[in-house]
């Protein structure tokens, strides 16, 4: 039987930003039929009023304890409001999940505007969603849940897609910083998590696709593992896959963060002179 986390109670509150489909809609449903408040964010759309309609048809008293609030976790000021909003109508914060992302696609030397959109959401939605409410879950003095969607690209950043790498390691580097200061906080009730999906059947990674790979998580198995891992008390929650196991994931970071110690190339994984060496490795 699963423990959960003493935040994740019947009237708390979550907040979910990215909430409209995949992992933050599972998540938001999750929370919901936990008994919480929930109020979902994401850009204004149908996709987004659905949602809300969806799961408030699916738990008592639904119309009150379920809300949408439109939101660009890009702008600062919109997140400040948002923050406003929720006070207003639920009086504290017990969940927040900065999960909002996008992947338009980036290149070293290509269109600024990529770079932009990816490092305003993926990073700065998390560092701007945190400090905007990070404070008001530490003064009302109850435990708490802030979970930040990082990735795994974040870790071993392969070449592709830079803007977003930099963005999840931002996610991670922040997360970790986040957690060694509220461990340390005088009543220590609030905890930071950074969630790490594998390859997980959602919107961002469907492109063409309308059926789930064989591979591929649900996001309803990845918010699954995430709240059996914060009962736990697991910061990093490295999920697997039906691809991908934990053993082979611990071993691609270990690789890559031996690229400094053993003073290799950058991602050597990737490099014809290591790649041999590198599936030695994978398959000891």
């Amino acid at each position: 039987m699963s423990t959960f986390h003493p935040a994740l109670r019947q009237d708390n509150v979550a907040v979910v930003t990215g909430a409209a489909s995949g992992i933050g809609l599972a998540a938001a449903r999750q929370f919901a039929h936990l008994g919480m408040s929930v109020v979902l964010v994401d850009l204004d759309g149908e996709k987004l009023g659905a949602a809300e309609s969806q799961i408030a048809a699916e738990v008592p008293d639904g119309a009150a304890n379920i809300a949408a609030i439109p939101t660009d976790v890009s702008k600062l000021d919109e997140l400040e409001a948002l923050e406003r909003a929720v006070i207003q109508r639920f009086g504290r914060v017990h969940v927040l999940m900065n999960n909002a992302g996008i992947q338009p696609g980036s290149a070293l030397f290509g269109p600024q505007a990529n770079w932009d959109k990816v490092i305003g959401v993926n990073l700065m939605g998390v560092i701007n969603g945190t400090r905007v409410f990070g404070a008001g879950m530490l003064a009302h003095g109850e435990p708490g849940l802030i979970i930040n969607t990082g990735s795994k690209q974040g870790i071993t950043t392969p070449p592709g897609d830079p803007a977003y790498n930099v963005a999840k390691a931002g996610v991670k580097a922040f997360t970790e910083a986040l957690q060694h200061e509220l461990r340390n906080a005088d009543k220590g009730a609030i905890s930071a998590h950074l969630l790490i999906p594998g390859f997980v059947f959602t919107g961002l990674t469907a492109g063409e696709r309308t059926e789930k790979p064989d591979g591929a998580w649900t996001p309803e198995q990845t918010v699954d593992f995430m709240l059996e891992s914060i009962g736990r008390g697991d910061f990093y929650i490295l999920c697997p896959d039906n691809e991908v196991d934990r053993s082979t994931d611990e071993k691609r970071i270990l690789w890559a963060a031996n690229d400094i110690v053993q003073n290799r190339p950058p991602l050597s994984r990737w490099h014809k002179d290591y790649a041999e060496h590198f599936r030695t490795f994978l398959n000891s």
